[in-house]
């Protein structure tokens, strides 16, 4: 099992490094493979020692080593938190389904993505909704946690309550409420979870995205018509269903029955 966290942890970091080049290039309708990895202030072409994940960031402290313009942290911190979320697909799901643990942590490398193309670019490209709901269908099959018809409701649910709060949203406010990327993640990330984690999932991305919201507002003294990208929130909340869904839902539907009793 080691030698499974040790594999698990190293591709992942992989992929994280991998990732950063689809959050740049792919909401830029730009080719995955052309040209070689790049600094993006100088174009200076990177040698493989300067690409190596996390690693090389750390040796040359941050800059680029032609230009010495400062690289974003952004870009070891995907390489991270991709790691750390296969890790932790591995330790939850392994030992349970092995094709729903690589189905996970593939999910969660597209969620990584969707959260820094919309905060970055206000897009989430349908590419990556595409490979989403993909997935969700495959969860069906090896998703022992919850019943296979969960993922069905979710889906159709959590979608059609999107879709209509952005009709009815549009049609008082005059303007677009919930954006048509929002919308497909619900339909697609509901196929995922299931209609109970999916619907705990959105309580939890609204809740912390206003508290946000608001803090950003206060701080930045900004009104309240500014726009600020959803799909962040809502794949926070998704990810922490995703990881802690069955222990939220039995801990509060243990909680309701002791008030009820």
């Amino acid at each position: 099992m080691v030698l499974v966290y040790f594999f698990g942890a190293l591709l992942g970091l992989c992929v994280g490094s991998f990732l950063n080049v689809v959050i740049y290039r792919l909401p830029n309708n730009m080719n995955l493979a052309f040209p070689p990895s790049h600094c993006p202030k100088c174009n200076c072409q990177l040698k493989w020692y300067d690409n190596i994940p996390v690693i090389s960031y750390c040796i040359l402290g941050g800059k680029c080593r032609n230009c010495k313009e400062p690289i974003s942290f952004r870009y070891t911190a995907v390489e991270i938190v991709n790691t750390l979320m296969w890790v932790g697909c591995i330790a939850l799901f392994w030992e349970r389904s092995i094709p729903y643990a690589c189905i996970a942590a593939l999910s969660c490398s597209i969620f990584l993505c969707m959260f820094f193309t919309d905060l970055e670019h206000r897009i989430v490209p349908d590419s990556l909704q595409i490979i989403l709901g993909a997935l969700g269908i495959a969860s069906i099959f090896f998703d022992t946690s919850v019943k296979w018809y969960s993922h069905l409701i979710g889906c159709a649910a959590t979608g059609v309550v999107f879709l209509v709060v952005s009709i009815v949203a549009e049609k008082v406010l005059g303007k677009e409420a919930l954006g048509g990327g929002d919308i497909k993640l619900a339909f697609a990330a509901g196929m995922l979870l299931g209609w109970e984690k999916m619907l705990a999932a959105m309580l939890v991305a609204t809740v912390v995205g206003s508290i946000v919201l608001i803090i950003l507002q206060k701080a930045k003294n900004k009104d309240r018509g500014t726009e600020y990208p959803f799909v962040p929130f809502m794949v926070s909340g998704i990810v922490i269903m995703l990881f802690a869904g069955e222990f939220i839902i039995n801990w509060y539907s243990g909680v309701l029955q002791s008030f009820i009793i």
